[in-house]
């Protein structure tokens, strides 16, 4: 298929199972869909790009950790490294075993150690030979999960937080903020929001797809 059967076919499929689409402006894109997955409120953003040079759709989702969330983070560190750095790890492990792309950002106590984890994101190319409906879908349903399953470990350990996203230490060096998507979880209270400002290519490199 050329790019832009694979950008019509992928519209279509996503409006076929009721998901809400914006088209996003991307200079690095033939295009850039945001779309929430799964469908209705309590469905999370994901980025569904066809990036032009490559014969792949990436999809991905950048999630941000509640500012109350990283300060009982910030406390765990001070009074135990030893175990947050074991938290840490299980994370990374996890997401390892999602079998996903990944790739967290992590903010900093002092000189010396790294933390608390202030967002992550998770990603997922399909390339054209191997795109269908299915795939596209069930794509979108490993990423979801393997978010679910980081974001469960956080609440469980750290709590509800405030509901509201904290600082990413990494986007505030390249000067990016972060904008509120809405509701990702049923609690009242917002473990992580969504950015929705990053272009295809400013959190990750399609590049390591190759």
């Amino acid at each position: 298929m050329t790019p832009s059967e694979v950008e019509s076919a992928v519209r279509d499929w996503l409006t076929s199972e009721r998901m809400e689409i914006r088209d996003q402006p991307d200079e690095r894109a033939i295009s850039h869909m945001l779309v929430r997955y799964p469908a209705g409120r309590n469905g999370h953003m994901f980025a569904v790009v066809v990036p032009k040079g490559r014969d792949l759709v990436a999809i991905s989702s950048m999630t941000r950790v509640d500012g109350g969330q990283q300060n009982s983070m910030k406390e765990l560190m001070g009074e135990d490294d030893d175990e947050w750095k074991a938290w840490i790890h299980e994370c990374r492990m996890q997401l390892i075993a999602s079998g996903v792309d990944w790739s967290v950002h992590m903010g900093r106590s002092g000189e010396e150690r790294p933390g608390p984890l202030q967002a992550f994101n998770v990603s997922e190319p399909i390339w054209f030979d191997g795109l269908t409906k299915n795939e596209l879908m069930q794509t979108l349903r490993r990423l979801w999960l393997a978010k679910l399953g980081v974001i469960h470990e956080i609440k469980y350990t750290f709590g509800a937080g405030t509901g509201s996203p904290g600082p990413v230490d990494d986007w505030e060096k390249k000067g990016m903020r972060g904008k509120s998507s809405g509701k990702t979880g049923s609690e009242p209270a917002k473990q992580v929001e969504i950015d929705e400002t990053m272009t295809f290519g400013s959190g990750f490199d399609p590049s390591e797809w190759v």
